[in-house]
C-alpha cells in the first residue's frame, strides 16, 4: 500500500531474492522512462523502496505520481522465477 508523507508517495516491496527485486526494478525503470517520470529508490538485497514526487511541480505529489504508482502496482503480478 502506498502512503503519502513529506510530499512523497512511498512504498516498500519485498521479494524472494535479489534477482526478483532487480527484475522488478528493471520493469519499473522501463515504465518510468516511458512517462519521463523517474523515482527516487533504493535496493538492498530483496527489498526495494520507492518514493515518488513530481520535481517540476515543486517536489509534491501530483497525478503523475499516482499514475506511476498504479503502473508499478500492476507490475507486481508479473513474476520472473530465477
Amino acid at each position: 500500500m502506498w502512503t503519502q508523507t513529506n510530499n512523497k508517495l512511498y512504498r516498500k516491496f519485498t521479494f524472494a531474492n535479489f534477482s526478483e527485486a532487480f527484475a522488478f526494478m528493471t520493469r519499473v525503470a522501463i515504465e518510468a522512462e516511458k512517462m519521463d517520470h523517474h523515482p527516487l529508490w533504493t535496493n538492498v538485497y530483496n527489498t526495494v523502496e520507492i518514493w515518488l514526487s513530481t520535481h517540476d511541480a515543486g517536489d509534491i505529489v501530483t497525478e503523475k505520481d499516482h499514475q506511476l504508482a498504479a503502473k508499478i502496482d500492476g507490475l507486481l503480478s508479473i513474476r520472473i522465477h530465477v
